[in-house]
């Protein structure tokens, strides 16, 4: 089952955008040296080991592009994938697979990497109950398939915009006049906009927390930026009442023990701004 964000609408919307990017009015370089009856076979060659991502989406690229491109779908998102294997084969026209190669290879790299990533932290947390969450710290334009990324890799999509739910992070909790009146002022606005809409929290120390254990009325409470020992004194406080993600500066190296704190979930900016691509190319057979 796909993420409710993964519509046919968002997908087309997105995959129109893009080839109108990249093509404009014509693919000329395909155009002018192929003959237009000229048909062909083309493989996805795998270059690094990894997790694959974004052969859903290929399938849609070459079908967007042109109808008449069939393909064969040898490997599917989320399977290990070794450098050498093949991912799929696609035939047709020669000038359209062509046009699609490089969005097909830019989504699937990308995707490939991030879900790299993800499946690699997401083991080394599997001896505890924290789940690893995304964030919004997405490339723009691009935010629906780096989170499509992080799903196939195993991890949790958190909000997918502003829209989808509230997140009073510190600046708003300062802006609006302390923990009180951010909570209290969000639940009236919901309230008198008929929204329904899950609230989370950021807490920046212990006294944050009891703050929101006094007042109530959120979903989740987000430990940010705290050390181990406060982290763990604040989910003893907290004792289940609200389920709390662990986030700020969280990094290979010190998710493990963050998640030894017993925090439920940990978000985690760095699986979709800073990945290293896998590598693949789609060449002629």
């Amino acid at each position: 089952m796909k993420p409710s964000y993964l519509s046919s609408d968002a997908l087309q919307n997105f995959i129109q955008l893009a080839l109108s990017e990249d093509i404009g009015p014509g693919d000329y370089s395909a155009l002018a040296s192929i003959p237009a009856d000229k048909t062909g076979k083309a493989q996805l060659l795998i270059k690094d080991d990894g997790i694959l991502a974004g052969m859903e989406l290929a399938g849609e690229i070459f079908k967007a592009v042109d109808p008449r491109l069939e393909v064969e779908f040898l490997k599917k998102d989320g399977d290990e994938i070794k450098a050498g294997d093949i991912g799929l084969m696609v035939t047709g026209p020669s000038a359209s697979i062509l046009s699609a190669e490089r969005l097909v290879l830019n989504c699937m790299q990308r995707m490939s990497g991030i879900a790299t990533k993800t499946h690699r932290l997401t083991q080394l947390i599997s001896h505890t109950k924290a789940r690893l969450m995304d964030t919004r710290k997405t490339t723009p334009n691009f935010r629906l398939m780096e989170k499509w990324a992080v799903y196939i890799g195993g991890g949790i999509n958190h909000r997918f915009a502003l829209y989808d739910m509230v997140m009073l992070k510190d600046n708003h909790v300062d802006f609006a006049g302390g923990i009180r009146a951010a909570i209290e002022r969000t639940q009236a606005y919901l309230a008198e906009n008929k929204l329904d809409l899950k609230i989370e929290i950021e807490t920046r120390d212990l006294n944050e927390v009891r703050q929101v254990l006094e007042v109530g009325g959120v979903d989740y409470i987000m430990l940010d930026n705290m050390d181990y020992a406060t982290m763990r004194e604040a989910v003893r406080m907290i004792n289940g009442k609200y389920p709390t993600e662990a986030s700020g500066g969280i990094t290979d190296e010190t998710l493990a023990p963050v998640a030894e704190c017993g925090v439920d979930f940990i978000s985690m900016g760095a699986l979709t701004y800073s990945v290293t691509a896998l590598d693949m190319s789609l060449k002629a057979v």
